[in-house]
């Protein structure tokens, strides 16, 4: 069987049982299966299968996701994400669209001690929306800045789809998660910048509160400096332990969970039932991603085994194309993608080919690892299936339709095309960081 009829049959049965409504993680288990047997050797190829799922789920780099994940969980049943949100509101009095900028800051907060990008966006959308719906903001431009900065968390670290990239690709994940920040930083400022000057040119998309008389002085800043600052610090606890060589991304990542299970308890806000509603959705979000790991290992060594990986990448390879074209090329199908499956998908499906192709180029990991993180959360806010847009709308009042949601965050896409080609065009924005941290 020729490489062309051996990608056929892998591709187009993935697409065919997603298609029918398999999950992700089935539907790679039930290709598998059937392509061990074809290309594998019939049940020896079935024992290889059993030995992949094994050590695929035990690889030391995959362990900092569940604590990266668990940092994100106690953040937000423990209450103390919305004293951070309480703090912030005493600070940013006098701007336009303020409730709006106070989402942006906040988000950016949460997404360096967040490993969840819908944890982010869920929880700002049911705190935030609300309140500024009832202070008359238009609808789209209250929903945008949760959307936009949701996707941001995927970026700064700590990121759970970071560590996995960074696993699954072969790219240092320390590396991988610092590259982002800088990105990151500069979309939230941007969000920032969009934000004011809409609402400065039209009032009425966020129409002027009348703010009650805050405290001042020191007294404005002290519920900063008691709820925000322990979070940043834990942030930097995390950067700084992997940066200077004394962790490795999975101690530093316990450090940072248990950094904030300390805080939370320190406020006093870790209670019983919370701390188990962290566990459960920190087991549930890290069991789906590893369920869906041990399929992605043995459909990468099918792909080689079928020689569908080889001849793809002979076929690219073969056509002259400089490396910017070609680079090109994998984004455009990375936007493309994000704007059907889910991002643990696209990297199950790309990198087999994507990363020969990088290392034969002679591409900076690290860089390619950071665009490809910006095109995952691009796919987090793009239609029909961005996971943000339908977060979002759970979340909203049922008035909002669809509809709405999809055009509140396209001003965000937008930004996010733009900082994916300032990366594209200026790689030091993605490696500078990382190469100045020694990662």
């Amino acid at each position: 069987m020729g490489w062309i009829e051996a990608s056929i049959i892998l591709f187009g049965g993935l697409v065919t049982l997603m298609g029918l409504g398999l999950s992700v993680a089935f539907g790679f288990l039930a290709i598998n299966i059937v392509a061990s047997l074809l290309f594998l050797g019939g049940e020896q190829g079935l024992s290889q299968l059993a030995r992949n799922a094994v050590q695929s789920v035990t690889s030391f780099s995959l362990t900092p996701i569940p604590f990266f994940v668990l940092m994100g969980e106690v953040l937000f049943h423990s209450g103390v994400a919305l004293k951070a949100i309480d703090a912030f509101s005493l600070l940013i009095r006098r701007v336009p669209g303020r409730l709006a900028v106070i989402a942006i800051v906040a988000g950016t907060v949460f997404s360096a001690i967040s490993g969840s990008t819908i944890a982010t966006t869920a929880l700002l959308g049911s705190l935030m929306l609300p309140t500024m719906l009832d202070r008359g903001y238009d609808r789209r431009f209250a929903m945008g800045p949760i959307m936009g900065i949701g996707g941001v968390d995927m970026l700064i670290p700590p990121s759970a789809l970071a560590v996995l990239l960074g696993s699954l690709a072969g790219i240092s994940i320390s590396g991988l998660l610092i590259g982002g920040i800088v990105p990151g930083l500069i979309l939230s400022v941007l969000f920032i910048g969009y934000i004011v000057l809409r609402a400065t040119l039209d009032p009425s998309l966020a129409p002027e509160e009348k703010l009650e008389v805050g405290p001042a002085g020191v007294s404005r800043w002290l519920p900063f400096l008691v709820h925000v600052l322990p979070l940043v610090l834990i942030f930097g606890m995390v950067v700084g332990a992997m940066t200077a060589g004394w962790a490795t991304p999975t101690e530093a990542a316990a450090l940072g969970a248990a950094g904030t299970i300390v805080a939370a308890m320190a406020y006093r806000s870790l209670t019983w039932a919370a701390l188990m509603k962290a566990l459960t959705g920190t087991v549930a979000v890290s069991g789906t991603i590893l369920f869906i790991i041990i399929g992605a290992t043995t459909f990468s060594q099918v792909l080689s085994f079928s020689g569908a990986t080889n001849g793809i990448v002979g076929l690219v390879s073969g056509q002259g194309l400089s490396a910017t074209v070609i680079l090109l090329g994998m984004m455009a199908i990375l936007l493309f993608f994000g704007c059907f499956v889910d991002q643990v998908s696209m990297m199950l499906i790309t990198l087999p080919f994507f990363m020969p192709l990088v290392a034969q180029l002679g591409v900076d990991p690290v860089w390619f690892g950071v665009l490809f993180l910006i095109c995952m959360q691009l796919g987090l806010l793009t239609p029909p299936f961005g996971l943000l847009l339908f977060t979002m709308k759970g979340v909203a009042p049922p008035g909002i339709a669809m509809n709405d949601v999809f055009r509140a965050a396209l001003p965000y896409v937008w930004f996010g095309l733009f900082v994916l080609m300032a990366v594209f065009v200026f790689p030091p924005l993605a490696t500078w960081l990382p190469r100045l941290l020694g990662s």
